[in-house]
């Protein structure tokens, strides 16, 4: 296993990774080029990679579980041109794709696949079969994070205990040792719970994580515990999810009148009345709440990068807008006063 770490680590900030992260204005997550949902053709999933570098995006994330491939395969595509020590690149491990004809072609929320099945693999020279494999689809000879894709009970069930040790004794080593070796610059887990965190910080030293929807306005589960205890070890954190799936970004009525979306299933009623007393301060203050939800993350010093998924040009430069809005201070306390936010939580602008 990888050793714990010692107190008086370095904290977020001191390192490279960190201020790498951190140095673009929103990270680019790759999950809708793998057609998340509804398809999007090559062209268009390539452009849109091309318009978020020619824009200052200079993160991109995907993974093998993204469209079986697609994701990567289109991000390597878009980024093809753009000069390789200029952008932080990451993908994800744990997963082997391997071709089969008979494959159903809408898998996981994604629709129109590659024609592959996956296999769970979460030993070393699994992880290195995935990495290499993953290259190959990038077109890249580098990938400069490495992230262990949902190694949680959720995902595993029954044998998740098998899957994590696994990971702690041969996986995470294996990629430790890449990173010794200069091939990678950092590796973590991309994960959507925070228990998993606490469980594998408690063996093991992780550069990064990228954590899903679990440090946003409607769901602040990270705070208590793994915020502070990632900012101690010097771990940074990569937030992604930053609208919780939709309902940050549409809203707790959205258009149309489809229910608004938690985490990839309808929003549960106490997440849309919280997020309707969210917009009714947004209101007040004339605050677009997409642009709080964006914007909320980042105060706090273990989160180093939010990456938004998006699946057009539009939604790219209105993010992009979002998160420079003007927002006053009095809209993030009377947030705070309203017990929106946790009292704990560090807003923008805080002196503290």
């Amino acid at each position: 296993m990888t050793s714990a770490a010692e107190p008086g680590a370095m904290k977020p900030g001191t390192s490279a990774l960190y201020r790498r992260l951190a140095a673009a204005p929103l990270g680019f997550g790759g999950a809708p080029l793998g057609n998340l949902f509804r398809a999007m053709p090559d062209d268009v999933a390539e452009d849109l990679v091309r318009h978020a570098y020619a824009n200052g995006s200079r993160y991109f994330d995907t993974a093998p579980h993204y469209g079986h491939g697609r994701s990567e395969k289109r991000l390597g595509a878009g980024l093809a041109d753009a000069p390789r020590d200029s952008f932080l690149l990451s993908t994800k491990v744990g997963r082997i794709l391997e071709a089969r004809a008979d494959a159903p072609r809408d898998q996981h929320g994604y629709v129109d696949t590659a024609a592959y099945g996956q296999r769970y693999d979460y030993t070393g020279e699994g992880f290195l079969r995935s990495l290499d494999d993953s290259r190959e689809r990038l077109g890249r000879g580098r990938v400069d994070i490495v992230y262990v894709h949902d190694i949680d009970v959720e995902t595993h069930g029954e044998t998740h205990a098998r899957r994590l040790a696994d990971t702690l004794q041969s996986g995470l080593p294996a990629l430790a040792q890449l990173k010794a070796r200069g091939t990678i610059a950092g590796f973590g887990l991309g994960v959507n719970h925070v228990d998993i965190c606490l469980d594998v910080l408690r063996h093991a030293d992780l550069d990064v994580i990228l954590l899903a929807g679990r440090y946003t306005l409607a769901d602040q589960s990270a705070l208590p515990e793994l915020l502070s205890e990632c900012q101690r070890r010097g771990t940074a954190i990569v937030l992604g999810g930053p609208f919780n799936s939709g309902i940050l970004a549409s809203g707790s009525r959205p258009a149309g009148g489809s229910p608004p979306y938690f985490d990839y299933g309808p929003a549960p009623a106490h997440v849309v009345a919280r997020v309707a007393a969210i917009e009714r301060i947004c209101a007040q203050f004339d605050v677009p709440l997409a642009a709080a939800a964006l914007q909320f993350p980042r105060a706090h010093p273990a989160i180093a990068c939010v990456i938004p998924g998006v699946r057009t040009l539009a939604e790219f430069d209105q993010n992009l807008r979002l998160a420079s809005h003007p927002i006053p201070p009095a809209f993030w306390r009377a947030l705070r006063e309203h017990d929106l936010v946790a009292r704990e939580a560090p807003l923008p602008g805080d002196a503290s």
